[in-house]
């Protein structure tokens, strides 16, 4: 065994690894693997932006695109906590890399060096990261760091996908030791659970039984690659396809039984089909608040009347809202093929046994569509809503990567896109972070290099991560940020004028007074593109949308579009959604299902 100093066991394992990109931050807690990382740069690329937060981002971004891992690196302290919400994020969503984070000198430990968070244990910082990450391991010597590496990777990629920490005290980069860099961990799919075949047995008995079944699939179905299986149980057996923000782009979206979101803000004949439905098969997906219509019978959902199959990889996730009829611990591709396996051989199923529950779901389709579609060609000012993501879904490239900011924007999407294949889609979900947007199509600019990438984010998230496109300038990255200005942080300024009888404060913009009455005020967001060496455009014409994106996309250069967008427009309810004690709302749009 060769004497190694610790950044290099990190660096050549990160190597071995096929990770090519390491996005970081320098500082004196990790300035001692930086030369090993140098030693390396024509196989592994550190990246560094102006913020620990724009890395976690990302990294996380980069690992929706492409389902491989990245690393990031952060210093000791304040650069470390900075990536505590890029951690919570990806956790939440299922998302994973590798946060390598500095810390103080072993020798140092417990002695409150510079630093160091001491109170309660030495060395203390991966604590912070406990409720944050699928594991944190802190390695305090150099033979410690091949089996914290391995065991890192394993547990970042096996079973549900998460982030990992490895904290790594300063000495530890740069002291030596005989070690050997260790093999190759899993990979991501490399191990699928499926169902014992007595449950899919079971499945399929309840499917045979049911009259008005359907898929909710979520980003579970996105991480085991599952849309082929998905998209031919859909298309051979006529069952509609319902789907998370995460699954979208898991099966064709302009196909008649690809129903869209659910929930509150969801697509009226998703919810339609959710709570009219006698069975629901929900594959990699959670019946969260949103998408659950706040759990109330009726307006998304109608369990227990309504029997479930749930499929999940994460046990914990079985029943945790909704008791289901089988709950499944499978890997949604591995189950996915075992129904199409076991359906084929069954002959009381075909495309004609749901007919008359797919007329139904065509006729609400027909309604829901007479309801929006006069919308999306109005030209008004400022833009519609609507105008704008239909602009962007007219102009973009078949192959597009959308990230989308947490905001009322991300509402309309929710709404009215239509992805066009899988990973295309990013959102923050789970904790809807401001910023992963922002951040996040560097990332997947770097997954995905020939591709448009596009991110759509309120004027108030941009501002809080507005560095990232000097970060683009300075890579020649090809990123457009649309940012969809309302001069509001409106999605909490509608919620709050509906709470108190329409008064409102501290959630718009204004310029020299305090409230309502006084300028609207936003940076010129084109300006400080154009300051970093970006392009900049400013858009207040619907007619003009069109045109200056297709520019955008053609001129292939770092891009900020200010959209001057309607904040009095809300997107039309079809679920309901409660922050309780505030009583929940009835739908705009659809009416909860009675019992006969």
């Amino acid at each position: 065994m060769a004497k190694m100093k610790g950044g290099e066991v990190i660096a050549e394992y990160l190597v071995k690894q096929k990770v090519p990109f390491i996005f970081g931050i320098c500082g004196h807690g990790n300035v001692g693997i930086l030369d090993a990382l140098y030693q390396l740069k024509d196989k592994i690329t550190l990246i560094s932006p102006r913020h620990e937060q724009a890395a976690g981002h990302m990294a996380d971004a980069y690992f929706r695109v492409k389902h491989q891992p990245v690393a990031t690196l952060t210093s000791t302290g304040p650069g470390s906590a900075n990536i505590v919400m890029s951690l919570a994020t990806a956790l939440s969503d299922s998302s994973a890399f590798l946060a390598i984070t500095a810390n103080v000198p072993t020798s140092q430990a417990n002695r409150a060096p510079f630093q160091e968070l001491y109170t309660h244990n030495q060395a203390d910082f991966a604590q912070v990261l406990r409720p944050v990450v699928k594991r944190t391991f802190q390695p305090s010597r150099v033979d410690m760091l091949p089996l914290a590496l391995r065991q890192s990777f394993d547990t970042m990629l096996t079973g549900r996908p998460g982030p990992v920490n490895l904290d790594i005290p300063y000495n530890v980069f740069q002291e030596s030791d005989e070690v050997e860099v260790p093999p190759i961990s899993h990979q991501l799919g490399e191990y699928r659970p499926g169902a014992n075949q007595q449950d899919i047995t079971k499945v399929i008995a309840l499917i045979q039984s049911s009259q008005r079944p359907v898929f909710f699939i979520g980003q579970g179905v996105s991480l085991s690659e599952a849309s082929p299986e998905i998209s031919q149980l859909s298309k051979d057996y006529g069952i509609p396809v319902i789907t998370s923000p995460n699954g979208m782009g898991c099966v064709p979206a302009d196909d008649d039984l690809t129903l869209g979101f659910i929930g509150r803000n969801g697509a009226y004949p998703a919810n339609q089909a959710g709570r009219h439905a006698d069975l629901v098969i929900c594959v990699g997906t959670r019946f969260d608040d949103r998408s659950s219509s706040s759990w109330y019978p009726g307006y998304s959902w109608n369990f227990p009347t309504t029997k479930l199959i749930q499929v999940d990889i994460d046990p914990t996730e079985l029943g945790r809202n909704y008791l289901p009829t089988i709950g499944l611990i499978a890997d949604a591709k591995i189950f996915a093929q075992q129904l199409l396996q076991g359906l084929s051989q069954q002959k009381k199923i075909d495309h004609d046994s749901y007919k008359q529950w797919r007329a139904e779901i065509k006729e609400w389709q027909n309604e829901w569509g007479q309801f929006i579609n006069p919308q999306f060609s109005k030209i008004e000012t400022p833009i519609r809503p609507e105008y704008v993501v239909s602009g962007i879904q007219d102009v973009a490239p078949d192959d597009l990567i959308l990230l989308l900011d947490s905001g009322v924007h991300h509402n309309w999407f929710m709404q009215f896109w239509k992805p066009k294949r899988p990973q295309s889609m990013l959102n923050s979900w789970g904790y809807s972070s401001m910023g992963f947007g922002v951040c996040g199509v560097l990332g997947a600019q770097l997954a995905a290099p020939e591709r448009t990438c596009i991110a759509v984010v309120g004027d108030g998230g941009f501002m809080m991560a507005p560095h990232v496109v000097a970060t683009a300038v300075e890579y020649n990255l090809p990123c457009i940020w649309v940012v969809w200005n309302n001069f509001a942080w409106s999605a909490i300024r509608d919620i709050q004028i509906g709470m108190f009888e329409g008064r409102e404060i501290g959630t718009a913009f204004y310029k020299g007074a305090q409230g309502p009455g006084g300028d609207r005020y936003n940076p010129d967001f084109a300006m400080w593109a154009k300051a970093c060496g970006a392009d900049g455009f400013t858009v207040t014409r619907s007619e003009d949308f069109r045109g200056v994106l297709a520019q955008a996309i053609q001129n292939r250069r770092p891009t900020v579009i200010d959209v001057h967008v309607s904040a009095e427009i809300r997107p039309p309810s079809t679920g309901t959604w409660q922050l309780p004690p505030t009583p929940y709302k009835e739908p705009i749009f659809g009416k909860p299902w009675q019992p006969k």
